[in-house]
């Protein structure tokens, strides 16, 4: 029998059994609840701020329709974040869903399908030649943002998913690198994409301002009472005086209810237009009663 020479160790004939993957070490945290539980409130901590953003923005102009400043309503986080979901319109939506399709279509992949990879670097490669174009689009809409209201929030959009579009592949499957190349256009399409939602936020709460002072005679009905007489337009306001003897013997109607804020009711003439009309404050007090009609 031969034997090994000495400087070599003896090898064993069977065959190593098959590495399975290498398993994370403790060190590795790229999974762990923790960290999931940082993005969560991360993204969550940017969700609400920017719905509070955007309902003060659009709370702001539409009560500064009518001359109504936003601090004197006093409106908490919630809700003001909730004023938010009124940018749910059809149009809207409608840029959005654009947006994102043209951002993550050229990164989709259809299935297990075997030309998929090829078919999708194909598209990505065509949204990376159509980023520039983009946002030559996006420049000319903006020159001509007079001539195309009320939608001249579509130019800012435009450009940021232009700007976006230089991030995929090219048709050697190289993505852009670099602070030039990859950090300034992400941070110039969030820029533009920040003021598109601001515009829009601005445009459609002045829309529905106009629109709801269009139709004063379908706002809810007010009747005041009041133990002294109101400095409320004699020839706009029904003023009924009634027996001496009651608490509240002068009776104010023909008004509608624009807004009621802790005890504050904001009230306007039943013929009240935006342009020339003004607002009336009447506070509730043991003086002043106020109802609500039809």
């Amino acid at each position: 029998m031969t034997m090994p020479p000495p400087d070599e160790p003896a090898r064993d004939p069977r065959p190593e059994p098959e590495r399975g993957p290498a398993r994370e070490g403790p060190g590795d945290d790229s999974a762990s609840p923790t960290l999931l539980l940082k993005l969560v409130i991360a993204q969550g901590t940017f969700i609400a701020g920017l719905l509070f953003y955007l309902g003060a923005m659009y709370t702001s102009s539409y009560y500064g329709y009518f001359h109504i400043s936003l601090g004197t309503l006093d409106l908490s986080f919630g809700e003001l974040a909730t004023q938010s979901l009124h940018l749910l319109k059809l149009e809207v939506l409608v840029a959005a869903g654009l947006i994102v399709l043209a951002v993550i279509a050229p990164s989709l992949r259809a299935g297990s399908h075997p030309q998929a990879p090829r078919a999708g670097g194909r598209a990505e490669a065509l949204g990376a030649r159509l980023s520039l174009p983009v946002v030559a689009l996006g420049v000319l809409l903006l020159a001509l943002w007079t001539q195309i209201q009320p939608y001249g929030w579509t130019a800012p959009f435009v450009i940021g998913a232009g700007l976006l579009l230089t991030q995929c592949r090219d048709a050697q499957g190289r993505r852009p690198h670099g602070f030039r190349r990859r950090a300034l256009p992400v941070f110039a399409a969030a820029v533009f994409l920040f003021w598109g939602l601001t515009r829009v936020t601005v445009d459609t709460a002045q829309r529905d301002a106009r629109s709801h002072a269009g139709h004063v005679v379908d706002w809810t009905g007010v009747v005041v009472l009041s133990s002294r007489p109101l400095s409320l337009p004699d020839t706009e306001v029904r003023k009924e005086p009634l027996s001496s003897d009651l608490l509240h013997p002068y009776r104010y109607t023909g008004l509608r209810l624009l807004l009621e804020r802790d005890g504050r009711y904001y009230i306007v003439p039943l013929g009240w237009t935006p342009e020339t009309g003004a607002i009336y404050v009447v506070r509730e007090s043991e003086s002043t009663w106020v109802g609500l009609t039809p």
